[in-house]
């Protein structure tokens, strides 16, 4: 059985089968990739800097309560972020998440009591000791 061509079939047979795709039609798909795969890149990196945040402000919670609770206990404040360690309120001191590193937390002194000349100074508060900006526009070291 042989199939037999119409005279417009013949012509496109003849001309070679149907090009690809046009330059423009590439270069279009390419730069709608593009565009997508950037929006992508900031929404990944904006959602990094959120969990940092929150991971940020969990921390800060959990080692505030720990200095209230040592001064519940002992009424008196911790002299470093070390002895609450050392004394067991905190396992470990943890990483600021922003600078990566657990030596760069800023603690505050606590003031002198009024009763109380004799007190040791020691620490009231910690805060990140990052110099960066959160995405709501305050410094991390205000947190």
């Amino acid at each position: 059985m042989t199939m037999r061509l119409d005279p417009q079939s013949r012509r496109r047979w003849a001309a070679g089968p149907a090009a690809g795709f046009t330059l423009i039609e590439l270069i279009i798909v390419t730069v709608l990739m593009v565009v997508l795969a950037s929006v992508a890149l900031v929404q990944y990196q904006n959602s990094v800097t959120r969990a940092k945040e929150a991971v940020l402000r969990e921390d800060l919670f959990r080692m505030r309560d720990a200095i209230d609770q040592y001064y519940a206990d002992k009424n008196k404040w911790p002299q470093s972020l070390q002895d609450l360690v050392s004394d067991g309120y905190v396992r470990e001191i943890p990483k600021d998440p922003i600078t990566d590193t657990a030596d760069s937390w800023q603690t505050v002194p606590a003031e002198a009591e009024p009763g109380n000349t004799s007190a040791e100074p020691g620490i009231f508060d910690v805060k990140s000791g990052s110099d960066k900006m959160a995405l709501d526009g305050s410094p991390y070291s205000e947190w």
